[in-house]
């Protein structure tokens, strides 16, 4: 993304000007004055030259010059370190790709985390947005920015001014670079022009530590605006999603089953867990004919008056049925001793009837729960029902989660209407007294609905639409711009041609006295071309792996 302001910048020792020039079919005269410059447009690159930052850069450095000595040449060792560890990390993956070491997966996965900045489960599959495609513009913009600008500020502190900043487009990749007068470059001694080169890298790494630190910061840093982590705020819904007809942008998800949801984290979790219980307890389902299969551990305390008020199944084409929109229950035996219901069976459990009705499940998600497949009971025992009540279980297709989701209609006219123009975390218990509330029982995959659904942890305190909607995209650009930096510096340390661990190497290997400079140059460009040839091969092995198997 950077490759011509690297070029320009490096080839420094024993080479000629003509050689440093960029492989892109630029058309542009050779700059002579920063008043003179000309941009370059065609039909797949085209860039934009700026001299506006030369001279503040430049004092900058310059006034400030002891301390960014100390702070580059910290840089270096930092520098050093990561071209030392791609570079294992590459002939790791070329021992992976021929075989010679066993295959472990998550090695591999670090490995590629560790070059990229992210992991291949978080890829895989990955389809981006127009939204997506916004935040890795700005946050490739902000990483190549402040990459850059370590290698000016190091070259002002030293006594080099830049001839110019340029933001170009490449295809379709953006980047920026910085240019340098070459001779005063060529001229720094050793250690100096390391501080230069490697000043790029550092300042990706730091920038990835401030984007952590700032996110992990955030919620305190919107405290005077927003709550955090009480109950997570739906930002979208999908068209295509079971919840569309019951969630709304602005609703809160209050709980899932009874338990209370407090951030998007918590309603993942929670989702995995109720699909792991149900396909645990998958085994210990009832066929009942004709209908389904009856979940024998999730269930409702039901009193007796409204079973006997109830419709019964009623049996269309040897297939049971509930008309006007009533869910199928059947009778389950509590296993909670202390429950009776006149007598017991042979095995010593209560004997309960079995039989099936129609409920209507807007009245019966409302009263207590019995069985032990919840993910909680609130009222202590799998299955305590009084006397004059029996355990309902919903009837359902075998492998389809029954979830209840309680949510909060926050930006919904009545709720407005209530709490108009006051902090929410005051008028959250007058909300839940009021008809803002609601619960609805979804089922079918939990796992696809979770995903279904875009969420945020903030609430603002004021109702207002698009303030609900910056708390996530702070986070999103400053989770992006950290992975992006963080691959930029590490794609930087390869010691590969046109990047800065080239120039990286180049320096190392002038500290090795012993060789003449015509070996020096010798395994330089072993070291370029075989570190170029492996890293191609990597990444063409991790991209088909990722996008392919």
């Amino acid at each position: 993304m950077e490759m011509e302001g690297r070029r320009v910048r490096r080839f420094g020792r024993g080479r000629t000007r003509s050689q440093a020039r960029s492989l892109l079919p630029l058309r542009t005269a050779a700059i002579t004055s920063t008043a003179n410059l000309s941009n370059t447009i065609s039909c797949w690159f085209c860039d934009y030259k700026i001299s506006a930052l030369n001279e503040p850069l430049f004092r900058f450095g310059r006034r400030h010059a002891r301390s960014l000595r100390v702070w580059f040449s910290i840089g270096i060792g930092f520098s050093l370190t990561a071209l030392l560890g791609v570079t294992v990390i590459l002939l790791w993956e070329l021992g992976r790709a021929l075989h010679l070491f066993r295959q472990k997966t998550e090695l591999g996965n670090l490995s590629t985390a560790l070059l990229f900045g992210f992991s291949p489960s978080s890829v895989s599959g990955l389809s981006m947005s127009l939204a997506d495609a916004g935040y890795l513009l700005i946050s490739t913009l902000i990483s190549v920015s402040v990459h850059e600008l370590g290698h000016a500020l190091a070259a002002a502190c030293e006594g080099i001014r830049m001839e110019y900043i340029s933001f170009f487009l490449a295809v379709l990749f953006p980047g920026a670079l910085v240019a340098f007068n070459y001779e005063l470059l060529q001229a720094l001694p050793q250690f100096t022009a390391l501080r230069v080169y490697c000043a790029g890298i550092w300042h990706n790494a730091v920038c990835c530590a401030g984007c952590g630190l700032v996110l992990f910061l955030l919620p305190l840093i919107l405290f005077p605006f927003y709550i955090h982590s009480e109950s997570p705020m739906v930002l979208d819904v999908s068209s295509t999603s079971p919840l569309s007809k019951y969630l709304s942008p602005g609703d809160l998800i209050m709980s899932l089953d009874g338990v209370h949801i407090h951030n998007a984290e918590e309603w993942m979790e929670m989702t995995a867990l109720i699909d792991n219980v149900t396909r645990q307890i998958t085994d210990h389902t009832e066929y009942v004919e004709g209908f389904g299969t009856v979940n024998g551990r999730k269930g409702y305390c039901v009193p007796d008056f409204m079973i006997e008020d109830g419709q019964k199944i009623q049996s269309v084409d040897n297939h049971s049925a509930c008309s006007n929109d009533l869910t199928a229950f059947v009778t389950i035996p509590c296993l909670d001793m202390r429950v009776s219901d006149g007598g017991n069976s042979k095995n010593g459990h209560p004997k309960r009837r079995q039989s099936t009705h129609c409920m209507n499940a807007e009245d019966i998600v409302k009263l207590n729960k019995c069985g032990d497949g919840w993910a909680t009971i609130t009222n202590g025992s799998s299955c305590t029902c009084s006397l004059d009540e029996s355990c309902l279980s919903p009837l359902q297709m075998s492998g389809l989660s029954w979830v209840e989701i309680s949510y909060l209609g926050y930006f919904s006219p009545e709720c407005l209407q209530l709490g108009r123009n006051s902090f929410l975390v005051s008028k959250t218990s007058d909300l839940i007294k009021s008809k803002c509330v609601g619960t609805f029982v979804f089922i079918g995959d939990v796992i696809s609905m979770a995903h279904s659904v875009r969420l945020t942890a903030y609430q603002p305190r004021w109702a207002f639409h698009f303030g609900a909607y910056l708390p996530n995209v702070l986070e999103r650009i400053l989770m992006c711009t950290f992975h992006v930096s963080l691959t930029l510096a590490l794609l930087n340390s390869l010691p590969v041609y046109f990047l800065d661990g080239e120039s990286l190497l180049e320096v190392t290997l002038c500290h090795f006295t012993l060789l003449s400079s015509s070996k020096r140059e010798k395994v330089l460009q072993v070291c370029l071309l075989g570190g170029t040839l492996i890293s191609i091969l990597v990444f063409v092995r991790i991209f088909y792996n990722l996008f392919y198997v």
